[in-house]
């Protein structure tokens, strides 16, 4: 599947540059076509019926089958099915939105979900609404390491000098942030923000299975500002190689701590982590692109509630 998206995304490209064009959108980022997915949650938390969006080839699917990617497109969500000791749960932060000028984006919502089992409230999570290219590893099967579930990021040797699309956003300003997590719940200080990256990294894999990568690409925005419409042509710059000099630098661009790492599906089929060892210089081959968008910068269970992101029209520009 991984290398269908690549020879789609490599064919774009070339057809781009035949045209005299330099920007290539990332396929369904556009987020015209979604697949529906009615699940019924179980009985012991309501018995309700939810409906997930995924971003794939317009598709109805009925019943709560672990979801596998369309060949044709490689964008997870946040939205995912989980089955924990037998108990069926759905998560839902990711929706298409008409935009007001026609056509769907993707919006984002950071919220709580709550399970009431036997009318009792005694599981609530934070969750923040984000898109990405990768897949979950669905069914979850339980709340612990959250990005282990998730394999983050698809094989790409491009070498773009910026990502673009258009946004609208709205951003709590209030200085506190909720922290839920099943059964802990509590306010601390803080400031959630929207966030949209774009990683690209040269990986390799040893013997024993482990995951490590260099960082060749960087670009990374966070956004802390409501808007009152859309932002249409957002640019995001691509810089290359060690970037801890540059001008425009931010902490949150540094390579990726091992508290924080993204997973992989190695060699032999597992998920493992991702670890960012080094700078790689601006010239070397990219192997990997993690691309992401998020109603939240704070990390699993953490953030401000209320915030949302509508994102469309993702691109590359060379």
């Amino acid at each position: 599947m991984k290398r269908i998206f690549f020879v789609v995304l490599f064919f774009l490209i070339l057809k781009g540059y035949s045209w005299g064009q330099s920007v290539t959108p990332i396929p369904f980022g556009d987020f015209e076509q979604w697949t529906v997915r009615i699940i019924k949650e179980s009985g012991i938390i309501g018995g309700n019926t939810r409906t997930l969006y995924m971003i794939a080839p317009t598709d109805t699917i009925i019943g709560h089958k672990d979801y596998k990617p369309s060949p044709l497109s490689q964008w997870g969500s946040s939205n995912a099915l989980a089955n924990v000791a037998g108990i069926i749960k759905t998560s839902v932060t990711v929706f298409p939105e008409k935009r007001e000028d026609g056509g769907y984006c993707a919006r984002m919502d950071t919220q709580l979900a709550q399970c009431k089992v036997l009318g009792m409230i005694n599981i609530t999570v934070l969750a923040s609404g984000s898109i990405f290219l990768g897949q979950i590893d669905e069914p979850i099967k339980s709340a612990n390491d959250p990005m282990s579930k998730v394999a983050m990021g698809v094989p790409f040797q491009g070498r773009p000098k910026n990502l673009i699309f258009d946004y609208k956003a709205k951003i709590s300003e209030d200085s506190v942030v909720t922290r839920a997590k099943i059964t802990s719940y509590s306010e601390i200080p803080g400031r959630d923000k929207a966030s949209a990256f774009i990683l690209l990294q040269q990986r390799w894999e040893d013997k024993q299975g482990n995951i490590y990568a260099k960082r060749i690409g960087t670009g990374k925005e966070l956004f802390d500002q409501s808007t009152d419409q859309w932002v249409n042509g957002h640019k995001i710059p691509v810089l290359y190689g060690n970037i801890t000099s540059h001008p425009t630098y931010k902490n949150y661009m540094n390579l990726l701590p091992e508290e924080t790492t993204y997973y992989a599906r190695n060699s032999r089929g597992k998920m493992v982590p991702v670890r960012e060892v080094a700078w790689g210089n601006g010239d070397e081959p990219i192997t990997h692109m993690i691309l992401m968008f998020s109603s939240g910068c704070l990390g699993a269970y953490v953030g401000a509630l209320g915030n949302s992101f509508w994102i469309d029209n993702v691109q590359l520009e060379y």
